[in-house]
């Protein structure tokens, strides 16, 4: 994989390019007992291997695992600096991926001690103290304007091809008002999507100012510390969220937006950071306990 245009300066790792096909061709029989061609995802296990350790391993489609792994590395706070990472290095053939450092990871030992399973499809795993680095964070919150979310919303239908296809995973995207979709994921877990959003972003020295994050899963604690030590100050799903994602959103000043698909959406913090400038025309609105769960 060659390096990222503009990026010269830095000192990249070397990165294997490894990108498997996400779907596989299948029949299935249905109701009629009628024979149906189509797709399915392929889910691939991908043992993770940091300076020879074994560390974990990621059920992901392969579609994109070196910025998976890049990712996974910046959002457990394992690396903190690209250019001390030598080499990634995935072999399909072991299901393996080996990381080299130049000179090892301080405190990996202390770090990896530290093991939190999350509610991730498939079940995701953060490691070390996270949320002391949450701690650290506060954003600069931009304006939003509610027409720039309807017209996401729309180019995102465009998208989702893996789901379309097949189904049975999660996406994200990278986006702002300027650009439109900066780059779509999509794996067998929402926690893998954004980790490999989070490589693209680390290998191309891209910040979050300014951006909005979109993602098909629920908004749990877990989406918004990723999304958070990204720097991105929205963070945007057609899901819902969870009490303890709303509380460090509160917390550390990421607006949250939810359920969002067509023309509706529900701001759960942030809303004075939304301009109103495309209200759909008025409506009876009832009141209802609304169901976050995704």
């Amino acid at each position: 994989m060659s390096s990222p245009a503009g990026n010269q300066s830095r000192r990249l790792p070397e990165l294997t390019n490894a990108g498997l096909e996400a779907t596989a061709s299948v029949t299935s029989y249905n109701e009629y007992n009628q024979a149906i061609e189509g797709s399915i995802a392929i889910e691939r296990a991908l043992t993770i291997y940091l300076d020879k350790r074994e560390v974990v391993t990621l059920m992901t489609l392969g579609n994109h695992p070196e910025l998976l792994i890049l990712g996974w590395l910046h959002n457990q706070r394992l690396v903190v600096d690209i250019e001390a990472i030598k080499a990634i290095q995935v072999d399909w053939e072991t299901n393996s991926v080996a990381i080299t450092t130049y000179t090892g990871i301080e405190d990996l030992d202390d770090m990896l001690s530290h093991k939190t399973v999350t509610t991730g499809c498939g079940q995701g795993t953060m490691f070390g103290n996270l949320m002391d680095e949450i701690d650290k964070v506060s954003m600069q919150q931009p304006m939003l304007r509610q027409s720039a979310i309807y017209d996401l919303l729309k180019t995102l239908n465009e998208y989702n091809e893996v789901y379309k296809n097949a189904g049975a995973v999660h996406g994200c995207a990278l986006c702002s008002e300027d650009l439109g979709i900066e780059q779509f994921i999509e794996d067998v877990g929402r926690h893998n999507a954004v980790d490999a959003i989070a490589g693209y972003m680390w290998l191309n020295d891209l910040g979050g100012e300014g951006k909005l994050f979109y993602t098909t899963g629920r908004l749990t604690s877990e989406m918004v510390i990723k999304v958070a030590l990204m720097g991105i100050p929205v963070l945007l799903s057609r899901s819902g969220i969870t009490r303890m994602g709303l509380e460090i959103a509160q917390k550390v000043g990421v607006t949250l937006i939810a359920r969002a698909k067509g023309r509706h959406f529900l701001v759960y913090h942030g809303h004075e950071f939304i301009e109103f400038d495309a209200m759909p025309a008025a409506r009876m609105v009832t009141s209802r306990k609304d169901s976050s769960g995704g």
